[in-house]
């Protein structure tokens, strides 16, 4: 049976609690957030940290933060306790709510298994009759959690429509999972011609996923290397990304093109990629009415086309207006400062000669591969 919006809660099948008192029962009148999650997920402490100032927030008007860790890998389920107990002391100090371990499975069966839901962090909010009110993502709870607490969320057109979308990815992904997971053993033993039609089913699932195409269009050319079909289906991704028009189907084709330091083009036949390269690009630069924060990668993503067909100018100057736009983009230091460090590395590179962008100054590099990026010193592509 599925697990889904205005279904009766599951039981707790928390084997220990290691924060707070045990809870066997969700109690009437309260709201209730079981927040999944786990000590080798990364993305599991922020999520934590907001649900102390949830429970904070919240907790007069009747909300109870339980968090559950049901996916621990240790060699004893001591271990898995003495794991936790050293994560939650060190990352969550001022923890506010409960905390439980199951080690059976059990939870993971009866609540994330049977709602669609994978992975952590993951939430669940119980409505004060012990119905599932939400099932989701943690970010998405500040929004949830106040209209759960007045009465109103669950019988509103926006959770009805969450769910249904919800449910419909969560199917997908069920079904994706397990030829996710051949495609990933295949390719760990190097057996190309098992991981080939896995992630061809995959595709055939999930036409709309760049990232399988990308994957697809990587076994064949630089695994696989069979030119001959995965010039062919790199051909029909170019052409889809220009049909679709999207920023990201767009730089990722570019991508494949242009990127020597992460691909061997030894084998690609040059007149192909350039050929590829010069519809991709003329098609993104005849854009217009594009943000500053689209042109500056289009810019830079291009570039490497020009240069490699011999018009270094073009290449230098798509650089500079890139790295001009991209310096007053609103992004944090920490991404933007190495993304334009880059950049301009790679225009130093250009160019035969140091390159500066405020204090930052680069020179060209030597003996780096050929391709997209130059030797130092060279004015045509090697």
């Amino acid at each position: 049976m599925i697990l889904s919006l205005e279904s009766q809660a599951p039981a707790i099948k928390v084997q220990n609690w290691l924060r707070g008192e045990a809870l066997a029962n969700f109690q009437p009148n309260y709201v209730y957030v079981l927040e999944f999650f786990g000590t080798s997920c990364p993305h599991c402490v922020a999520p934590m940290l907001n649900l102390t100032q949830l429970q904070e927030k919240y907790r007069d008007r009747g909300l109870e933060v339980v968090g559950v860790a049901a996916d621990e890998k240790a060699a004893t389920a001591d271990q898995a306790h003495a794991n936790l107990d050293a994560w939650l002391t060190k990352n969550v100090p001022k923890l506010n709510f409960r905390v439980g371990i199951d080690c059976s499975g059990e939870m993971e069966k009866l609540w994330k298994e049977a709602s669609f839901s994978f992975g952590v962090p993951f939430s669940f909010v119980v409505d004060r009759d012990s119905r599932i009110a939400f099932i989701g993502h943690p970010t998405d709870l500040d929004d949830v959690l106040p209209h759960v607490l007045e009465g109103t969320w669950r019988s509103s057109d926006q959770a009805k429509a969450f769910e249904r979308g919800r449910i419909a990815k969560g199917r997908e992904e069920a079904l994706m999972n397990p030829i996710l997971d051949k495609f990933n053993a295949a390719i760990e033993m190097e057996d190309w011609k098992t991981a080939l039609p896995a992630i061809e089913e995959a595709i055939a699932l999930t036409p709309d996923d760049i990232d399988l195409r990308m994957t697809h269009v990587e076994t064949l050319l630089y695994k696989m290397r069979d030119m001959q079909t995965g010039l062919a289906v790199l051909r029909q991704l170019v052409r889809d990304a220009i049909d679709r028009n999207d920023q990201e189907w767009l730089l990722s084709a570019l991508d494949q093109l242009f990127n020597p330091e992460e691909y061997d083009y030894t084998d690609f036949p040059s007149v192909e990629r350039l050929a590829m390269g010069k519809e991709l690009s003329e098609h993104i630069l005849a854009l217009t009415g594009l943000e500053d924060e689209v042109k500056a990668p289009y810019y830079r993503a291009v570039a490497p086309y020009y240069y490699e067909s011999g018009d270094k100018a073009r290449a230098v100057e798509l650089l500079e207006l890139a790295l001009k736009l991209a310096g007053g983009l609103p992004l944090p230091d920490n991404i933007k400062q190495p993304v334009l460090e880059d950049w301009l590395q790679t225009l130093a590179d250009y160019k035969g000669e140091e390159a500066r962008s405020g204090d930052v100054c680069v020179v060209p590099r030597t003996n780096i591969s050929s391709g997209a990026t130059p030797k130092g010193g060279e004015d045509e592509p090697g």
